[in-house]
């Protein structure tokens, strides 16, 4: 039987009352603790007084709005999970809750099973659901940046970088095929499950989300562009 500390705490922050009381009772009936706000400067308050392990964050919303609130709780809290749910499902409106710090998103209208899925694999990423392992089995080494496959956690120079769900996923994929060049074709088939458009800049625009994070501050450049190739990390 689990204590009463070990429950995952969510968070909910949605004015739609139907989709609110389904999400809320599905997660529920899954054993997770469930606490509920209507409007952004409700859930503001809520996620500033209480510590949660995920909340389920709605963009639309009265007061305050989602991608408002994602930026404020990131400004003091890097670790807690977000998941945004958006009646928008193009393509820079995701790019644009990337930047303010979601983990991933959920366009409606979804089926519960869904979002449990979504939910499942953000906590068994978050640092404090998870005991550190730094077994060799589970750490890839790139010159001086170390990722850690089990925690999925990075590091260079010593310093965590901070990586949503799909910036982790590209990371790791091109640490594992270290010095090997990855077209975008190979890309968007393993990391967004499709067929690669040469119409969309995605795989452009989440690889400079990577460079700005991990070789911005860095003299030595470990993400490398081949033009008409594709991407490669080196070490060397």
């Amino acid at each position: 039987m689990k204590n009463e500390q070990d429950i995952p705490k969510i968070l909910i922050v949605e004015d739609e009352v139907r989709v609110l009381q389904f999400i809320k009772q599905g997660l529920e009936e899954n054993g997770f603790e469930v606490d509920y706000a209507y409007d952004g400067e409700c859930g503001r308050k809520l996620a500033f007084s209480k510590k949660y392990d995920l909340i389920v964050l709605d963009v639309i919303i009265p007061q305050l709005n989602g991608l408002e609130l994602c930026k404020k709780i990131r400004e003091t809290d890097k670790s807690i999970k977000i998941l945004m749910l958006t009646a928008l499902g193009t393509l820079n409106d995701k790019l644009e809750g990337f930047e303010a710090g979601v983990d991933d998103y959920l366009v409606k209208p979804f089926d519960f099973p869904e979002l449990l899925a979504r939910v499942k694999v953000l906590l068994k990423r978050a640092p404090g659901n998870i005991e550190e392992n730094t077994s060799s089995d589970h750490i890839i080494r790139v010159a001086d940046m170390e990722l850690n496959t089990y925690t999925k956690r990075v590091k260079r120079g010593g310093k965590e970088i901070r990586l949503t769900a799909k910036e982790y996923a590209l990371l790791e994929l091109l640490c594992i095929n270290k010095n090997r060049v990855l077209s975008k074709v190979e890309i968007a088939e393993k990391i967004w499950d499709i067929t690669f458009d040469t119409g969309t800049n995605v795989i452009e625009v989440y690889i400079n989300f990577l460079r700005k994070k991990i070789d911005h501050d860095f003299e030595l450049k470990l993400l490398h562009t081949l033009v008409g190739l594709g991407y490669t990390i080196k070490d060397i």
